[in-house]
């Protein structure tokens, strides 16, 4: 996995419809979606996925559902992302399948040691700066944990936590090949530009 990896939050949208920010990410090149709702109905949330997955597959983006493997299953996305306290790795590959994407949030070592056993999409450091999008998780890992899961984990890595224009460069250079924004997309004024600006920090390293 390899790019801007978008993480909704309608919350940090600026009043806009949490579509329009999608559409112009995907616009400025984001290349996963990950949609993460906590406050709307499961009605509601299964509704907004479809929508959404709709105007992802005009684009050959994958939609990746946070926590929710109903929602997951209901909207017929294509994957899911699993924080160490949602369903174990093992029966939500034995609910989505073979083919879905999953990916696992790791926020200690020995999150990162078992994962190395698992059949994960990619792996989820998180975070990697302090961010208030992020008050769940444990210290962040900085750049040199970063380095140290690069060099020994098997998977890809997402980067997560406190990413922007600023600090891209020092994360992809750490080891992540994909990094997951929320505030940097969904609160700026150009939610196309800001997906621009850290895609073309990433392609700079692409080999």
């Amino acid at each position: 996995m390899r790019g801007v990896y978008l993480v909704t939050d309608r919350k940090l949208c600026l009043g806009r419809p949490l579509e329009e920010v999608i559409l112009q990410a995907l616009q400025g090149g984001a290349a996963y979606v990950q949609l993460r709702e906590k406050e709307i109905s499961t009605r509601e949330f299964i509704d907004e996925a479809i929508t959404i997955k709709k105007m992802l597959n005009s684009y050959q983006v994958p939609l990746i559902i946070n926590d929710r493997i109903d929602v997951a299953l209901a909207s017929c996305a294509d994957g899911v992302h699993l924080g160490q306290e949602d369903m174990p790795y093992e029966i939500a590959r034995r609910l989505l399948g073979p083919k879905a994407i999953i990916g696992l949030s790791v926020e200690t070592w020995p999150d990162v040691e078992e994962a190395q056993s698992l059949d994960l999409a990619y792996i989820g450091v998180s975070p990697i700066f302090a961010t208030p999008t992020k008050t769940d998780t444990k210290e962040p890992w900085g750049l040199d944990g970063l380095k140290r899961i690069s060099s020994y984990c098997r998977h890809p890595l997402v980067a997560i936590g406190g990413i922007n224009d600023q600090n891209a460069e020092s994360v992809v250079a750490a080891g992540a090949g994909c990094l997951a924004v929320v505030s940097a997309i969904c609160s700026s004024d150009d939610p196309r530009a800001a997906t621009e600006r850290i895609k073309e920090v990433i392609d700079r390293h692409t080999i």
